[in-house]
């Protein structure tokens, strides 16, 4: 059963060993857990729904507060503490095209706001109701999750826009293909909301992020079926796909989706190296990435999150001995682990690693074979449920996301993270609120790299306490990103959370025609109000 008020399936968890907890009070210090709400308490604050009857939605008050909040962390002490303040009037569970387009007309006859929701992942607002004089519902695409067509000449894969990422890949490897997409969010989130937020999966170094798998498909509007067709290339005027990409709703609602599929490799692996410092993992990253050595993934560690990690692995003994190793071959304190995946052929994948460890031992790094590289890739998915486990110790976690130029790569970093320790001013019992921050590389590109950083810190007394503290955060966080030369996001899109960040990027005429395109799509400010841009739109 899929939790109402956190991430995942109940069933599942992630284990917090003994001696990572007490890493964590010495961080941070010691902290208390905030008293949960149950869901039968939400579900009688649930007010009665303002929709008219239809046959396609429902208005169950449980299954209204299920489709209320994504995954962000003021989601997550929203549906904790029981404090929503809008919830949809309803939620309609279309099987097919006709029934989205049904449900277009039906709020353009009705005055209604409609909201896409995939697999509720978001983890920047996207998906929240706002407080409206109009009703709200919820357009969940969860069953329009088939492969519907897959032409192996082409190599192109037709989904419903609702279909989860293990779905995805169950029914194309059922015939010996994969589309390669692994966000971390994997395990619940859509292709249609990959598309829609412009995500990038883990092993994009080979297989390309969403936009350069997306092919075309479908987008239901008010004014109709946008077509968009499947060319392998084009110079006919400018790609409508990009129109697509990244809108989050505001332009439609994507029904069927194309994409570009590989048959599936030969050989894969996950290696894990070791690098004296940043500097030196950073250079072996930028050149291999620049010298297009064929890889699936590269990501790598900062000291601080290397720490963090093989503290918060438990296996005293084994990373006791492991540390040692290390420092014998020249990693000690400031060392940096990398991952990396190699996908292919058996031939390529031996050939990349030949590459690999000459250019390896050019910069100092330590090879560790395929060990970490296989607990890597069993728990590849599970992270996100160390925040259920942290939230059950009173501590909280959160991440934010950019990319960068490599020369603009040390300096952002280091604005990001030292913004982060200041924004909790107050003191307590005399001692400033600590927070600990650290950064990994997720992605490179021959320009540059994409920077993820989490940070972890204590619940206040209360929860509004708690969600001023995220706030200081937050802040602090996207102005020192969008100030020192980074995206305001790289993966997870812009949603409501990091609307009021992105004119530092688009510039005055990028949101003029942002605002315009939404106001031709959606000239009455239907869809997903709020989202994307977080003024009204004005004709």
């Amino acid at each position: 059963m899929r939790r109402w008020n956190g991430w995942g399936d109940e069933a599942n968890g992630m284990h917090l060993p003994q001696s990572a907890e007490l890493f964590l009070k010495q961080l941070i210090g010691t902290a208390s857990p905030l008293q949960d709400a149950s869901l039968e308490e939400v579900i009688k604050k649930v007010p009665d729904s303002r929709l008219p009857e239809h046959d396609l939605i429902s208005t169950d008050p449980e299954i209204r507060v299920r489709h209320a909040k994504g995954q962000s962390l003021p989601d997550w002490l929203a549906m904790r503490s029981g404090r929503i303040a809008a919830f949809p009037d309803g939620v309609c569970f279309p099987e097919n095209r006709k029934q989205v387009q049904r449900i277009l007309q039906l709020a353009q006859q009705n005055d209604i706001e409609l909201i896409p929701y995939g697999g509720g992942t978001s983890v920047a607002g996207h998906i929240n109701p706002r407080q409206s004089n109009r009703a709200i519902l919820t357009v969940d695409m969860s069953r329009m999750n088939q492969l519907l067509h897959l032409n192996q000449e082409s190599q192109i894969a037709a989904f419903g826009a609702g279909t989860p990422g293990p779905m995805v890949e169950a029914q194309l490897r059922a015939q010996g293909y994969t589309l390669g997409h692994f966000p971390q969010s994997f395990e619940l989130s859509t292709i249609g909301g990959w598309i829609a937020s412009r995500s990038s999966g883990q092993q994009s170094l080979r297989y390309g992020r969403i936009e350069q798998l997306f092919a075309g498909g479908y987008l239901e509007t008010f004014d109709g079926t946008f077509k968009l067709p499947t060319f392998p290339a084009s110079s006919a005027g400018p790609d409508f796909r990009e129109l697509i990409l990244g809108s989050e709703g505001r332009f439609g609602i994507l029904s069927e989706v194309k994409v570009r599929v590989s048959k599936l490799a030969e050989k894969e692996e996950f290696r894990v190296l070791f690098f004296p410092n940043w500097r030196k993992a950073v250079e072996f990253c930028q050149s291999v990435v620049q010298q297009r050595i064929p890889l699936s993934m590269l990501r790598v560690s900062n000291s601080v999150e290397t720490k963090t990690q093989l503290k918060l692995a438990g296996k005293e003994r084994a990373i006791a001995w492991l540390e040692r190793y290390l420092s014998v071959r020249g990693c000690g304190e400031d060392k940096c682990m990398l991952t990396l995946g190699l996908t292919g052929s058996r031939q390529q994948v031996d050939s990349s690693l030949s590459q690999l460890n000459k250019m390896s031992r050019q910069c100092n790094g330590v090879g560790t074979g395929t060990l970490l590289g296989k607990r890597w890739q069993e728990n590849r998915f599970k992270l996100p449920y160390l925040r259920e486990t942290l939230w059950q110790k009173g501590y909280l976690v959160d991440t934010f996301e950019t990319a960068t130029d490599w020369q603009n790569l040390d300096n952002l970093m280091q604005k990001m993270e030292s913004s982060l320790q200041p924004a909790l001013e107050e003191s307590v019992n005399n001692n400033q609120e600590k927070v600990h921050a650290f950064t990994h590389l997720s992605h490179v590109y021959g320009q540059g790299a994409s920077l993820y950083t989490t940070y972890l810190f204590r619940a206040d007394s209360d929860y509004p306490r708690t969600l001023e503290r995220w706030k200081k955060l937050k802040h602090a966080a996207s102005n020192a990103v969008v100030n020192n030369g980074g995206t305001i996001s790289h993966q997870h899109g812009v949603g409501k959370d990091h609307a009021p960040y992105l004119p530092v990027e688009k510039g005055e005429l990028g949101m003029n025609l942002l605002n315009r395109l939404c106001n031709h799509f959606d000239p009455k400010n239907q869809l997903n109000p709020g989202t994307l841009v977080s003024n009204e739109v004005s004709k």
